[in-house]
């Protein structure tokens, strides 16, 4: 009996002791440099929008906060190698939409966006926007979806390629509406614009550039409503699209996770230095100079816009059977 009793307490000791180890090893992380990956190239929004947070990140972990680019495969490089990194908080990854999304039109991405990630935070939000050449008629977005649906062979309007965040952002607001329309993919942002401008295009849904916004104010283009499921800070006064489309929101998103089972205690954090980094004045001005918001939440919310993402996004393309290029 004694023996029972002393083999019992020395278990006890030996597990108060293990935990007592483990929670004096949290205060002591960081220990050396967090890596971002970002799976894109150097210069874009992705790693403009990265680098303006990096060192306030850096100065509240104690700890340098290292950029790493690895483009490739629809981002799917990048993101990979997060998924299988150490779920340590040394390694996260800076992604989009196109996270959420991916999956569902490249079957071999080698990820899931659900379970194998740990969202730590959003970093910025940027709405889309209806804008439309000036030969159209309409002057709101009511009188848009009128016009349209009596255009018999639908409204031509542009993307940045065949299954972008932004022809499945209009083709979800087409349905919707209950307006035929006919996607006339580009190469890229300047060259739709462009079309749009002459009037080879009709309209774009599309996130607010520093030079569409400036055809915008030049008159050259008209802006007609935002896809954001409240007003825009960054473009006031403009309606909601929700208003005479209910339920609908397209919105770019930027954010950072970690690998799954990363501990909560460390998510929380990251989450802090993010916050706080998002929060910095100079920041806010950088990210508005791109139309970008900056923003950020919870680690519970951010998990619940993927998982909202993933599920509203794969309902569409299962429902056009879209595909990438």
């Amino acid at each position: 009996m004694r023996r029972a009793l002393f083999g019992a307490l020395a278990v006890l000791a030996f597990a108060a002791g293990f935990a007592g180890e483990a929670l004096a090893q949290s205060p002591r992380w960081p220990e050396r440099p967090i890596k971002i990956i970002v799976p894109y190239p150097a210069g874009g929004l992705s790693d403009f929008q990265v680098r303006a947070i990096s060192d306030s990140m850096a100065k509240s972990l104690g700890q340098p906060v290292i950029i790493d680019n690895k483009p490739g495969a629809s981002a799917s490089i990048g993101t990979v190698a997060t998924a299988t990194a150490p779920a340590d908080g040394y390694t996260m990854v800076f992604v989009n939409n196109g996270f959420a999304i991916t999956p569902h039109l490249i079957k071999k991405t080698g990820y899931d966006p659900v379970k194998d990630f740990a969202p730590v935070s959003l970093v910025s939000t940027s709405p889309m926007v209806l804008v439309v050449n000036n030969s159209v008629p309409a002057k709101t977005v009511p009188e848009f979806i009128e016009w349209a649906k009596k255009q018999p062979g639908g409204v031509e309007y542009g993307t940045a390629g065949t299954a972008s965040f932004g022809h499945m952002a209009t083709e979800q607001f087409g349905q919707a509406a209950g307006v035929k329309l006919v996607q006339v993919p580009y190469k890229g942002e300047a060259p739709m614009t462009l079309a749009l401008r002459s009037g080879e295009i009709k309209f774009l849904i599309t996130t607010p550039s520093p030079s569409m916004m400036g055809f915008v104010r030049d008159g050259q283009l008209r802006l007609l409503g935002v896809a954001s499921g409240q007003p825009a800070p960054l473009l006031p006064g403009v309606k909601l699209m929700s208003d005479s489309v209910p339920g609908y929101t397209a919105e770019v998103w930027f954010g950072l996770l970690a690998p799954a089972a990363t501990p909560p205690d460390i998510i929380a954090r990251l989450n802090a230095a993010i916050v706080k980094a998002v929060a910095l004045p100079d920041v806010k001005e950088k990210f508005a100079g791109v139309g970008a918001l900056a923003t950020t939440d919870t680690p519970a919310e951010f998990s619940q816009i993927v998982k909202e993402d993933f599920a509203k996004w794969g309902d569409l393309i299962s429902k056009t059977g879209m595909k990438a290029e």
